[in-house]
C-alpha cells in the first residue's frame, strides 16, 4: 500500500529518500524512492548520439544539461505534487552506459570528445589485448578504446591523467572522488573476483605492453578506485549541488553510491543478482546477463565476463543493436498516419504494432531483416546497415513485417546466449526482462522467450528501468542492515510483494525462431555486401 502525500511529504522534507540518476543511449532519467523504494517523481531529457569524425559521441555540453534538465524536471514534479522544494536527499546514485573511453587531463578537460559503448573502431586493440591476456577483451571496453588510441599513437595520450565512463565522470563530477562501481569496472578492465579490484597481473602485463611509449602514467595511476556495492563512494560537493541543481536550494554533503553500469543497474532492477539468474535488458542495444556458478571452458569472443554490483562474476551477451530500427520503422508508420490526417499517441502506436505480430507465421513468413545502425561485435561487424529483405515467396503483410523485425532485434543475441547454454552448459533459473518493449504486454515477452528457450518473467517494475535500480542501490547503501548482503537485500526488502509474469516459450514460436535464425546466419553475407558497397555518410 503506498504512502499519503503528507507521509511522502514529511519522507521528503527528512531526506528519507534516494535519488538515482541514469543515462542511457535515448534518455537521462531521474527517479526519487522513499525508504520504501516507491517512485516519488521522476524526470527526463530525451538525446541522441551523433555521429563525428568517425566516432559515436554525446557533446560534453549537453551531458551536463541533459542531467540539470532531467534533475530539474523531477524536482518541479515534486513541487507541483507536494508544494515543497528538494533541499535534502538521503542518498544519491549515478548509473549510465557502460564503457566508453573518457580520457582527461590534470586540469579535469576533457582530451577528446566522449567515446561510447557503440563504437567499434577498436577491434585490433581488442583481439590483440584478448590475446595477450587469454581474456576476452570486447571492443567495447575502455582499455580496448585506450590501446586503440595508443596503436594509433593519438596525441593526447601523453596528457592522460584519468580515464573513466559517463557513470564514473558524473560521480566525479558531483562528488570530486574518481570512483567506479565494480560492475561497471568490470566493463573497463578485467577484474579478479579474489580480491574485488582490477586483475593485477594483466594490469601489469598492460604496462609491459607499452613500456616502449614512454607515457608518464602507469595503468592503475589513471583508472577510477572501484568500489563495492553498500560502500559509500563520496559526498556531494559545493560544486556538485551547483552542477545537478541550478536552483541551488539543495544541500552539499549528500553520501553517494558506487557509480554503476546500465547492466548492474538492469540486474538490481529485475532482482537478478544471485547464481544461476538472469535478465534481459532491452533499448537501443540488448543484453542479456547471466550470474555464474563456474568459470567458462574457454575464452568467447561473443561473452564478455563482468560482475554484478558486489563483484559476482558475470557472463554478459552485449549486442549493439536492438530496438532502433524498429523505433524507425514505426516512425515511418507514423508519418503515414498523420499524412492521412489523423492523430495518434506514441503507445497506442506501438501497442497496436508490435501486437501485429502475434498474428503472424511463426517463422515470420520467409522475411528477413537486419536492424544494424552500428557495428555488431557478435557477428563480426565493424559497421552497420540496416537491412529488410524478401524474396518473391515471402509472405509479406504487416504481422510477418513486424514479427521479423522483433525477431532480428534478439537474432545476435541469440547466438551469442546459444554459446553459453549449448556450449558452456551454463543453467538458468530464471530470466527477468525489462526495458520498454515490455511496456506493451506479451508480444516482447513471447519473442524473448521463444528465443531463449526458457520462461521469461516481467515484473510490474519492468518500466522503471535503471535509474530506479541505481536509487535502490543508493537506498541500499543507506538502510542496509550490517552485513546484509544485496541479494538478501532485494529478495527480502525490495521486491516482496513485487508483482511478477512469468511466461514459458510456446513450442510453435521456438520451432519458428529457431527457422529464423538459421535464415539469418545465411543471410549475413547481404549484410557484408551492404557495407561493402553503400557508403556510409557522415550525419551532423
Amino acid at each position: 500500500m503506498k504512502n499519503n502525500p503528507d507521509i511522502i511529504k514529511q519522507k521528503i522534507i527528512n531526506g528519507e529518500t534516494s535519488l538515482g540518476i541514469e543515462f542511457g543511449s535515448t534518455r537521462i532519467k531521474t527517479v526519487l524512492i522513499d525508504n520504501r523504494f516507491e517512485t516519488i517523481a521522476s524526470g527526463s531529457y530525451e538525446w541522441e548520439n551523433r555521429l563525428e569524425n568517425g566516432y559515436w559521441t554525446y557533446h560534453l555540453e549537453e551531458i551536463i544539461n541533459g542531467l540539470q534538465e532531467a534533475y530539474s524536471g523531477m524536482k518541479q514534479q515534486v513541487e507541483r505534487n507536494y508544494r515543497i522544494t528538494i533541499q535534502k536527499i538521503g542518498s544519491i546514485g549515478i548509473s549510465a552506459m557502460m564503457h566508453g573511453y573518457m580520457a582527461f587531463d590534470n586540469k579535469g578537460d576533457l582530451l577528446v570528445p566522449f567515446r561510447t559503448w557503440r563504437n567499434a573502431t577498436t577491434s585490433v586493440a581488442a583481439n590483440k589485448l584478448t590475446d595477450q591476456f587469454q581474456f576476452n577483451i570486447p571492443e567495447r571496453w575502455s582499455i580496448a578504446h585506450l590501446y586503440q588510441a595508443i596503436l594509433d599513437e593519438e596525441e593526447h595520450l601523453p596528457r592522460v591523467d584519468y580515464i573513466t565512463t559517463l557513470a564514473g565522470f558524473i560521480h566525479w563530477l558531483l562528488s570530486g572522488n574518481k570512483a567506479i562501481g565494480i560492475g561497471d569496472a568490470s566493463g573497463m578492465f578485467p577484474i579478479d573476483e579474489s580480491t574485488q579490484d582490477y586483475n593485477e597481473s594483466m594490469v601489469k602485463q598492460f604496462d609491459v605492453l607499452i613500456a616502449n611509449q614512454s607515457y608518464p602514467w602507469k595503468l592503475k595511476d589513471i583508472l577510477p578506485t572501484v568500489y563495492l556495492s553498500g560502500e559509500q563512494a563520496g559526498e556531494l560537493t559545493e560544486v556538485g549541488t551547483k552542477v545537478l541543481d541550478k536552483s541551488e536550494n539543495l544541500e552539499p554533503g549528500i553520501p553517494l553510491c558506487p557509480p554503476e553500469g546500465d547492466a548492474g543497474t538492469g540486474m538490481v532492477a529485475t532482482n537478478s543478482v544471485r547464481k544461476r539468474t538472469g535478465n534481459v535488458s532491452v533499448g537501443t542495444s540488448v543484453f542479456a546477463m547471466i550470474v555464474l556458478e563456474k568459470e567458462l571452458s574457454t575464452v568467447h569472443p561473443e561473452i564478455d565476463l563482468v560482475t554484478t554490483p558486489s563483484g559476482s562474476p558475470v557472463g554478459m551477451v552485449h549486442a549493439n543493436n536492438c530496438s532502433s530500427d524498429i523505433n524507425a520503422w514505426i516512425g515511418l508508420f507514423r508519418e503515414f498516419y498523420e499524412a492521412m490526417g489523423q492523430k495518434v499517441e506514441t503507445n497506442e502506436l506501438f501497442t497496436v504494432m508490435l501486437n501485429k505480430a502475434l498474428e503472424a507465421d511463426p517463422d515470420g513468413g520467409g522475411l528477413l531483416s537486419y536492424g544494424y545502425f552500428s557495428g555488431e561485435n557478435i557477428t563480426g561487424f565493424e559497421e552497420g546497415r540496416p537491412l529488410f529483405v524478401r524474396s518473391p515467396e515471402s509472405n509479406f503483410n504487416l504481422a510477418n513485417f513486424m514479427r521479423i523485425n522483433l525477431f532480428t532485434a534478439f537474432g545476435a543475441l541469440k547466438i551469442g546466449m546459444d554459446i553459453l547454454t549449448k556450449e558452456e552448459n551454463v543453467e538458468i533459473d530464471s530470466i527477468l526482462a525489462h526495458g520498454g518493449l515490455f511496456k506493451t504486454p506479451v508480444v516482447g515477452q513471447k519473442i524473448v522467450a521463444a528465443a531463449m528457450k526458457t520462461p521469461v518473467s516481467v515484473m510490474a517494475t519492468a518500466g522503471e528501468g535503471g535509474a530506479w535500480g541505481i536509487a535502490i542501490l543508493a537506498s541500499y547503501m543507506m538502510n542496509k542492515d550490517q552485513k546484509e548482503s544485496l541479494g538478501y537485500f532485494l529478495d527480502k526488502k525490495v521486491f516482496t510483494g513485487v508483482e511478477v509474469k512469468e511466461m514459458y516459450p510456446d513450442r510453435l514460436d521456438v520451432k519458428g525462431f529457431e527457422t529464423f535464425i538459421e535464415r539469418y546466419k545465411e543471410g549475413l553475407v547481404i549484410e557484408r555486401a551492404a557495407i561493402d558497397n553503400l557508403v556510409e555518410s557522415e550525419r551532423d
